[in-house]
């Protein structure tokens, strides 16, 4: 196959019609990313369980990507440059995950949910005070954003006066329809914000994970300067983005879908099928930078992946995949195929998943019970994608919160 390359839609607009059809044109397909950058998209199920455990895959770039020069392409900043367990294989993922891991184990995820509470209680009863009959609100501002980004600024130690300038550069870096040269002021941006945290932790530590990294590295626990900037980078950047989505996009559906609505505030347990359904539907990762090939692997369909080629992993084609879904477009918690993979598979399976999994399942019920007549201010298709092909999710959610 000697297709010539897909250019990837960067602005969020077409990002499931454009999946299905990378999904239609073969089991891996030639795409352009930004700044002269080309992988194979792969989008069918079945195959990116095959390579998310295959021997001859790599995550790190300095090993497995030839010619390969850490900034050279800003945008993958993030993505690419960081030196985490993120982009690291076999026993450097190891040694590095297992710093962070200890922080979200179930029990200490769990112990986390009254702190959620507070912060999910202290959300809606502002929206109730401050939001008079029939006035509209942003709840992606106001509701679905702040509860993952406090939890986890907290979980970290950022300061108060910090979180503004940290948020703000996490948030763009998943914006792929930036120029180079606002990729570079991001990239720059995001690595002064993890060294300011840094010096503060190192002249004031606390009992947060960022003080626990130090105290990693500094008791010779092989924590480099870099792995430590590139963790927090991590851990920050994912561990609030995908709660974000998750909790907006299950809103969207529930208000959408009023008779699943009723049907999950008579029954509180069915809170887990509203969430694993928002994820198989609208994952919050659809596409994400960057695999690559170490040995030959043949996918079929005569296209063959070779050693130094870029992979990009469609995360969240997997749950819209019809050959593993029945009416893959419909959101139904009744479904019993809620298969998805949008916190990853394999070794690099997502560690912040319980706690994100844990925030919808304490931000939703507390939303829909202070505010049952709760209704979206715009209809469904008005609503602005996030302007990415990496993130899913809404630049905004006006709605109108009305108290029972």
């Amino acid at each position: 196959m000697n297709h010539s390359p897909l250019t990837l839609d960067t602005t969020g607009r077409h990002l499931y019609p454009q999946t299905d059809q990378l999904r239609a044109a073969g089991p891996a397909v030639r795409v352009n990313l930004p700044d002269g950058v080309t992988a194979w998209s792969v989008t069918h199920g079945d195959i990116i369980r095959k390579l998310l455990t295959h021997p001859h895959i790599s995550k790190n770039p300095r090993t497995s990507w030839p010619g390969y020069r850490p900034g050279a392409i800003p945008w993958l900043a993030a993505w690419v440059d960081v030196q985490s367990m993120f982009t690291s294989d076999a026993a450097d993922h190891q040694r590095l995950r297992g710093l962070v891991a200890r922080a979200f184990t179930p029990r200490r995820v769990q112990e986390l949910a009254p702190a959620i509470d507070a912060i999910v209680t202290d959300l809606v009863d502002t929206l109730h005070h401050t939001t008079g009959p029939g006035q509209s609100v942003d709840l992606r501002a106001a509701f679905a954003y702040p509860i993952p980004t406090r939890v986890i600024c907290d979980l970290f130690g950022v300061p108060a006066d910090q979180r503004a300038d940290m948020l703000r550069v996490i948030d763009a870096v998943l914006d792929t329809t930036a120029t180079p040269e606002q990729a570079a002021n991001t990239r720059t941006a995001m690595y002064q914000a993890m060294h300011t945290l840094i010096a503060t932790k190192r002249a004031r530590p606390g009992q947060d994970m960022t003080s626990d990294l130090l105290a990693a590295r500094e008791d010779g626990d092989r924590l480099s300067e870099e792995e430590l900037v590139s963790t927090l980078i991590l851990m920050i950047g994912a561990g609030s983005e995908t709660a974000v989505s998750l909790i907006g996009h299950a809103i969207t559906e529930l208000l959408a879908h009023p008779g699943q609505l009723h049907t999950v505030l008579a029954d509180p347990a069915r809170w887990d099928d509203v969430i694993e359904e928002t994820l198989r539907l609208h994952p919050p990762i659809m596409h994400l930078p960057m695999r690559y090939a170490t040995g030959d692997i043949d996918l079929g369909e005569g296209v063959t992946l070779h050693p130094g080629d870029l992979i990009l992993i469609g995360f969240g084609a997997h749950g819209r995949d019809p050959q593993l879904h029945h009416h893959p477009e419909a959101f139904d918690i009744d479904r019993t195929d809620k298969d998805h993979l949008a916190f990853g598979h394999g070794i690099h399976y997502c560690l912040g998943a319980p706690l994100a999994r844990l925030e919808a399942r304490r931000a939703l019920p507390a939303l829909f019970t202070r505010f049952p007549r709760l209704r979206l201010a715009v209809t469904p298709t008005e609503l602005q994608p996030q302007p990415s092909f990496i993130g899913n999710d809404h630049r905004t959610l006006p709605a109108i919160p009305v108290p029972a």
